[in-house]
Order: structure tokens, then C-alpha cells, then sequence
């Protein structure tokens, strides 16, 4: 048997390690021949804050579903908080909050009447209503606004809501389906802030995003492109573990130079961001050849300088790795 943060003992399938809030094991979803889940084998421990990054339609949001039981596996299996998602469906509700990607409160109603309806809707006593409802609106900067309909709130204070309405019964762990989606960068800063104090508290945090710059600040993720898992580990390794040196090069005709340096033998790939290239090098010796064919374009040597990777690099290099084996 296994406590929670709340002093509760869970069952633990035999097994089963009560380190860890999520395990999935050979966890399948297919859609008549897509297959969104493929396989996956994944273990997140209690307390972390875990990512699940990829591009869309790569299977975040079908995992999510998978993990929180809205939907059924087809085959394979998956322990939440102690519970099967297959046979315990409906005890795993209880134990963990879900913010789907699409806010999904009800836009006539106001900020405390959300968070009322979802306190009916999970059982929370009376008695306990008050100072969690205080606390939650205090925590996500929404007091001054609780008289306000839903549907006319920001789109980062209707994240908010969102994320106080899945916190109202003091969940284990908290699925939260890029929860950052067409929010302004202020706003996906302070939502991050936030985070960090819930997994301070001890809630486990399992977070999918397309931002590459949020899955930097997890404590570990998985990549994930066409429902397969490519990789899993805290982002500084995963970098470190990027098998080739790479430079950047400040400029601002990148797409051009990228054309250039793209033909040159031993450079693997390019990355252009915004005024930045990233050059993946088969062999350090190049970078002479890219000196002078950057001098070439009028970028002068001191623009380029030796870095570690990106997560973005990483991915991009792993998604185009896998696409050249399959072509083979």
C-alpha cells in the first residue's frame, strides 16, 4: 500500500514501484490502421514535473486521454496514481486532475461559478470549499475577477480557470494538454510560475507541449512523433547525448546562407531560427569551409561560435534519423 499527499493509502498493482505516479506498458491506441500509440513504455515518477513533447498530430492528446481513461487502449496497459486505467476507470478520476487543450468551463457562467461546478462535480465537502477556493483564486491571480463571466476573461486567465477548476480536489497527479496553446508569452510565464509552485507541493505534473522552450523547464520529457516514443530523459542529457558538434551563426540573410552551408560536404543539417543557424557538422575539420563560404556572404567569423545543441536540434535530428532508416 502506497500514501498520498493527502493521507489516503492507495493499492499498488502488484509489481508495481510506489515511486512512480504513471507507467504505461506497451500502451496501444489504433484508429482502424492509424496507429496514434504505438507501443509506448513510459514511467514518470511522483513529483515530477514530465513532458510530453511533439509536433501536432504526434499522439500528445490521444495519450492524455489514454492516461487520464476518457479513452480505451487498445491494447497494452497503463497505471495512474496506483490505478489501472482499463479495470479502476473511475477511481483514477479521483485522483487526478485533467485541463484539456480546448477551454472547456462554460463561458455564461462566472469564474467562482466554475469553480463551485466543478466542486459539486467532484464530491468536495462543504466544509473544505472556502479556504480551497480562497487559496486557488489567490494562487492564479484571480480574485479580483471571480464576478466575471468565463467567456470574458484573457485567454491566459481562462488557462487559469481552467487549471484552478482541476485543482479543486487536490488531485495526485495533473494532466494539463498544452496547456500554453495561443497564450501570450506573458501569460505562458506566469502559468509556468505556477507549475513550479504546484510541483513544490508535491503534484505530480504531466505536461504536453509543441513548445520546445517549455520542455526545457520539465524536470524530464519524452519526444514523441507519430505515437512512438523516440527518447526519454532530463533535457541537459538529452543534449549532451546529441552525437555530433555543432555551430551557430549569427545572420541575418539565414535563409540564403542556409542554402549555401547546406551543399557543403560534412555539414549533416542546418536549423534556421530567426536570425540563428544551427549546422550538425559530420566533422569539426568543416568549419573552415563554412568560414569562407560564410565570408562569402559578407558574415564575418567572429558570428560564428561553437554550441550545445538545442532540444529543438534534437528532436528535429532524431525525427529525420527515423525518416531516413524507414527509407531505407
Amino acid at each position: 500500500m502506497q500514501e498520498n499527499i493527502n493521507g489516503a493509502e492507495d493499492p499498488s498493482p502488484e509489481g508495481i514501484s510506489t515511486d512512480l505516479a504513471i507507467r504505461t506498458e506497451r500502451l496501444t491506441k489504433r484508429f482502424g490502421d492509424l496507429i496514434a500509440i504505438d507501443a509506448v513504455d513510459l514511467e514518470v515518477r511522483r513529483g515530477e514535473l514530465f513532458g510530453l513533447v511533439g509536433p501536432d498530430g504526434a499522439g500528445k492528446t490521444t495519450m492524455m486521454r489514454l492516461l487520464t481513461a476518457i479513452m480505451e487502449p487498445t491494447s497494452g496497459e497503463a497505471w495512474v496514481a496506483g490505478h489501472s486505467v482499463r479495470r479502476e476507470g473511475e477511481l483514477l478520476k479521483e485522483k487526478i486532475g485533467y485541463m484539456s487543450q480546448r477551454f472547456g468551463l462554460y463561458e455564461d457562467l462566472t469564474v467562482i461559478e466554475n469553480v463551485l461546478f466543478y466542486a459539486d462535480l467532484y464530491g468536495v465537502p462543504e466544509r473544505e470549499r472556502g479556504p480551497r477556493i480562497e487559496r486557488l483564486l489567490g494562487f492564479s491571480n484571480l480574485t479580483p475577477f471571480q464576478e466575471r463571466l468565463a467567456g470574458n476573461l484573457s485567454g491566459g486567465m481562462k488557462q487559469k480557470l481552467g487549471l484552478a477548476c482541476a485543482l479543486i480536489h487536490t488531485p495526485e497527479v495533473l494532466f494539463l494538454d498544452e496547456p500554453t496553446s495561443g497564450v501570450d508569452p506573458v501569460s505562458r510565464r506566469d502559468f509556468w510560475k505556477i507549475l513550479y509552485e504546484l510541483l513544490r507541493e508535491g503534484i505530480t505534473l504531466f505536461v504536453s507541449t509543441s513548445y520546445l522552450d517549455e520542455a526545457e523547464r520539465c524536470t524530464r520529457v519524452a519526444l514523441i512523433d507519430h505515437g512512438r516514443i523516440l527518447s526519454t530523459d532530463d533535457p541537459g542529457r538529452m543534449r549532451k547525448r546529441f552525437p555530433l558538434p555543432m555551430i551557430e551563426i549569427a545572420t541575418s540573410r539565414g535563409r540564403e546562407a542556409r542554402s549555401v552551408i547546406e551543399g557543403i560536404s560534412g555539414v549533416k543539417r542546418v536549423n534556421v531560427y530567426g536570425d540563428r543557424l544551427h549546422v550538425a557538422l559530420l566533422e569539426p575539420g568543416v568549419v573552415t569551409n563554412i568560414e569562407a563560404a560564410a565570408k562569402g556572404l559578407g558574415i564575418p567569423s567572429q558570428a560564428i561560435r561553437s554550441i550545445e545543441p538545442s532540444l529543438e536540434d534534437v528532436f528535429i535530428f532524431m525525427i529525420s534519423e527515423l525518416g531516413a532508416r524507414k527509407e531505407e
